[in-house]
């Protein structure tokens, strides 16, 4: 029976400070996480064409070269009415330098272009564990929400500050932390691998 035993060292297969932030509020301490960042271990290229697939890939490719068991998450923001990009795109979007204040505005741009006024959109979330050598496991979380511009809120990363979940009136970049780590795509996709494989 594969499990995640808590004290055990755990790979946050992520160059992204936020993310890794996030991971390991989401795993409440019980882990010592290192990052894929630290260990310098370099980024595999995003090759597989879902979120799920992408994870895969990522924590495989973290495990295999670190012989630690690696957590990898692949998420991002899909607009409805760009038939939903930026998708798997979604960090590409921000260019080399991850400018996500560039990433909102490309987005708005391209709803403009759109001439929809569907602001419908959704954040996915994919984890993935994998163990060296050895088998994986992976799990998908999803929020709904809807697009606001201009952006709003400085916490969070990424495409937060334009995303208001349903059922509230404010960004995800405006909402206390915790707040969004009760109800984010990463707490669902969490809450689905914690059910699986913690103790």
């Amino acid at each position: 029976m594969l499990k995640l035993i808590k004290g055990m060292r755990l790979l946050a297969a992520t160059h992204n400070p936020g993310k890794a932030r996030e991971i390991e509020a989401l795993l409440d301490g019980h882990y010592a996480v290192v990052t894929a960042g630290e260990l310098n271990l370099p980024e595999p290229d995003e090759t597989e064409s879902t979120f799920v697939g992408n994870a895969l890939l990522k924590a495989r490719h973290a495990a295999d070269r670190s012989g630690e068991v690696a957590l990898a998450d692949d998420s991002g923001l899909s607009v409805a009415a760009l038939d939903g990009a930026p998708g798997i795109f979604s960090a590409r979007w921000a260019g080399p330098d991850k400018d996500f204040a560039h990433a909102m505005r490309r987005v708005e741009e391209r709803l403009d272009e759109t001439g929809s006024d569907d602001r419908r959109a959704w954040f996915t979330s994919a984890l993935a564990v994998a163990w060296p050598d050895g088998p994986a496991v992976v799990v998908e979380g999803r929020v709904d929400g809807t697009l606001t511009f201009p952006p709003r809120g400085d916490r969070g990363f990424g495409y937060d500050p334009i995303f208001v979940p349903d059922g509230h009136d404010r960004t995800f970049g405006e909402m206390d932390p915790a707040l969004k780590d009760s109800i984010s795509h990463r707490a669902l996709a969490f809450g689905k691998l914690k059910a699986a494989l913690m103790e």
